[in-house]
């Protein structure tokens, strides 16, 4: 059994675990950890091809792949930092049947880049889950 995530996890010091602490907090369907994990600033392109966005409507998107009550999965492909940045590429999936009876079949390779604060803690600044396609 995974444990509990605790406050003092996220966000976290450790590259290596921003997927799987990503991955627990949505499964869990959590938004507010989800929120600790990005930057205030944060912007994020959750369709192929659309523009970044951030504020509420970033916040709003990820509420609304919450509300389907699919887990997602995920493996980190790559990790690249240079400083205070860092670039993470990451695949992912969230297959099954939402709470609304939809059938969500969604997949990609997500580029994410994050900044480590002045606290040594990683949080996203730029999600783009798609990668780049523009389809």
């Amino acid at each position: 059994m995974t444990e509990p995530l605790m406050v003092h996890d996220i966000p976290t010091d450790d590259l290596t675990r921003q997927t799987d602490l990503f991955l627990r907090a949505f499964n869990s369907w959590d938004h507010d950890t989800i929120e600790r994990m990005y930057s205030p600033d944060a912007v994020s392109v959750w369709k192929p091809g659309e523009e970044p966005v951030g504020g509420d409507a970033r916040r709003a998107n990820v509420a609304e792949f919450l509300a389907w009550r699919v887990p997602m999965r995920a493996r980190t492909k790559g990790i690249y930092v240079n400083g205070d940045t860092a670039l993470l590429i990451v695949d992912w999936e969230i297959r099954g049947t939402a709470a609304s009876g939809e059938l969500i079949d969604l997949t990609g390779t997500g580029t994410d880049v994050l900044r480590r604060g002045r606290d040594g803690r990683w949080r996203y600044i730029i999600d783009n889950a798609y990668g780049g396609a523009d389809d």
